[in-house]
């Protein structure tokens, strides 16, 4: 399934923390923010700048970067996505 990161949600550094803030009106509702570890706040940046992309990619791309196997990076993935999806920030 191709996804990609909703309109208006965008990766800051806040007090040291990694957080996906919403901007603008596509996101005026959202009024939270979502604190990532580095590995997943790397894969924000990675999926803005694909636009559109899958598990799949994502997966590959964390096994590329980070010493992780396939299997527990591909459900480390699909948990993330899973709460990015539930949250709204990606579609």
């Amino acid at each position: 399934m191709v996804m990609k990161i909703k309109k208006g949600f965008v990766l800051r550094k806040v007090c040291g923390e990694n957080v996906i803030v919403g901007e603008g009106l596509e996101a005026i509702n959202f009024g939270k923010l979502l604190a990532l570890n580095e590995s997943a706040a790397w894969l924000w940046s990675e999926a803005q700048e694909m636009g559109n992309f899958s598990a799949e990619e994502l997966t590959e791309r964390l096994c590329n970067e980070y010493d992780v196997m396939p299997l527990e990076a591909q459900q480390d993935v699909a948990d993330m996505l899973e709460q990015w999806q539930q949250l709204g920030v990606i579609e």
